[in-house]
């Protein structure tokens, strides 16, 4: 049976929690950041914990 490959696109945009759960990066590197207050930029970078049902979609591609 051969290896199960992991998504490398995926790779780079999701990481697993300790506990499992899937964190994403913010929009804040699609934005023009020097531009905004760092209150503004703060909340767009902040990692955001996706929903379960998408998490389930996300694992299966960095094959856990």
């Amino acid at each position: 049976m051969p290896k199960q490959k992991t998504h490398k696109g995926a790779a780079k945009r999701f990481k697993l929690t300790g506990s499992g759960k899937v964190m994403k990066q913010g929009a804040g590197m699609r934005h023009h950041l020097e531009a905004k207050s760092s209150k503004v930029t703060r909340r767009l970078n902040r990692e955001i914990v996706l929903a379960p049902q998408d998490a389930k979609t996300i694992k299966r591609l960095l094959g856990k």
